[in-house]
């Protein structure tokens, strides 16, 4: 086990590792202690009941936080004719089809966010082995393909801070909340928008507990551990 500097062990003690915290109180805690001294990401962590190795307990989805993730998101589409004066009057960074997937097949991956629309993922497929690793694979569960006339919106999305969430291998998702120098407001709100998506992703096979914890930290503070009842009845107003 890697061992923790200062500063962290320093954060870590002022959490209480026996304590369910609301979610006010866990959202003004992470703030106040985390440890690095850049504006860290603020990140929610979700243990589920679900089984990973059953395909149908797989859940993906995405949800757009309607205060973003405080960073500017660089979105690239594969869309040609109309779909794609559509995407670059949207706002997407790059545009294009063959081309952008030769640019891939070399190396450029400087973007966050790939949206291909549906008569383009036949080529698109071929990318699968550089973008899924990355998780930058358009898939239509995460909204990210979709037809040409709906490019627009959802290169808007993205460009707001749409996230996406999936199950780990240990039946966890992990997803970002915005920045430790977002008002408390803002994340909780954010927070509200991701717990409503996972609830809302809840797959009919689940047995049991489907959410069994949840957690908030930063990008390099310590956890804590959150009142589950209260997180899980957050929902946006």
């Amino acid at each position: 086990m890697p061992k923790h500097g200062k500063r962290y062990r320093e954060a870590a003690a002022k959490v209480d590792k026996s304590r369910f915290y609301g979610v006010d109180e866990a959202i003004a805690l992470a703030k106040e202690i985390h440890p690095a001294r850049f504006d860290e990401t603020v990140e929610l962590h979700i243990k589920t009941g679900l089984d990973p190795r059953h395909a149908e307990q797989q859940i993906r989805g995405s949800t757009v936080l309607p205060h973003g993730l405080g960073k500017v998101m660089r979105v690239l589409v594969f869309a040609e004719g109309e779909a794609a004066a559509a995407a670059r009057e949207a706002g997407a960074d790059y545009v294009g089809s063959d081309d952008l997937i030769k640019q891939i097949e070399g190396g450029f991956l400087d973007f966050d966010v790939a949206i291909a629309t549906r008569e383009m993922m036949g080529k698109v497929g071929r990318l699968g082995r550089i973008l899924g690793p990355r998780g930058l694979m358009p898939n239509p569960r995460s909204g990210t393909v979709v037809g040409a006339e709906d490019i627009a919106k959802s290169v808007q999305e993205a460009k707001q801070g749409r996230v996406e969430f999936r199950l780990d291998r240990l039946a966890n998702i992990h997803v970002p909340l915005g920045k430790v120098s977002f008002e408390d407001e803002k994340l909780k709100e954010n927070m509200a928008a991701v717990i409503e998506a996972v609830n809302a992703a809840k797959p009919k096979e689940a047995k049991g507990q489907y959410i069994r914890s949840a957690t908030l930290t930063t990008t390099m503070g310590p956890g804590i551990h959150l009142d589950l009842a209260q997180t899980l009845s957050l929902k946006l107003t």
